[in-house]
């Protein structure tokens, strides 16, 4: 049993897969409280589905890629079973996770959208850098960047781990607190290896639209 806050379709607004059309299944809970968290509805509320209903569900839209998120989906025991399952019916199955929590019972094939959090989320101390040697290429590993502190220690993280060799790298601005320009321009100056990104969905509708 799951315990879902929402199941929608929409544009898919981050990762390298912006643009595409995607269904985004968010599960209820999380045990990180990120300074500029825009889920905060996600924490608590949700009601209770089996796997078997969730599937139903994102069958109907006929789209063949599906985010899981949340909160922390990766707190439901049973989301396991959901990423499987999704994936025998050959769906693209992407899985955005906060980055505390280990990744080791993932199905390989998901596409694991990791955060590594930094200083501005008042999170960094919950970073689990174990995951990053289990990451393959075709996995992402995502920055939230609030400033320049934010930006200078993303760089060194980068570096020390050389983690644009284990996977893809996002650098995303907190929205409407650090400029894109100026993330845009450090990013340049300083040549690195990254996909500079912004959150799409709320370039098209707003800020605080929910379900698109």
């Amino acid at each position: 049993m799951l315990k879902i806050n929402e199941i929608f379709k929409s544009i898919q607004g981050e990762s390298s897969h912006t643009g595409l059309p995607c269904i985004f299944v968010r599960l209820t809970g999380c045990n990180l409280r990120c300074t500029y968290c825009d889920t905060e509805y996600a924490f608590y509320e949700g009601k209770e589905m089996t796997v078997t209903d969730v599937v139903n569900a994102v069958e109907r839209f006929g789209i063949s890629l599906v985010e899981i998120t949340g909160g922390e989906p990766l707190l439901q025991k049973d989301v396991y079973s959901l990423m499987q399952t999704l994936l025998e019916k050959q769906f693209t199955v992407m899985l955005e996770t906060g980055g505390s929590l280990a990744l080791d019972e993932v199905p390989q094939p998901v596409i694991k959208i990791m955060d590594l959090k930094c200083p501005g989320s008042g999170e960094e101390s919950r970073n689990n850098y174990e995951n990053l040697s289990g990451l393959t290429l075709q996995d992402e590993v995502k920055f939230v960047i609030l400033n320049r502190k934010d930006y200078d220690w993303s760089r060194k993280i980068l570096t020390k781990y050389s983690i644009h060799k284990r996977a893809q790298v996002l650098f995303s601005p907190v929205y409407e607190k650090l400029d894109l320009k100026d993330l845009a321009k450090w990013v340049l100056e300083d040549n690195l290896s990254v996909r500079l990104q912004t959150q799409l969905h709320k370039v098209i509708w707003s800020k605080d639209a929910i379900g698109v």
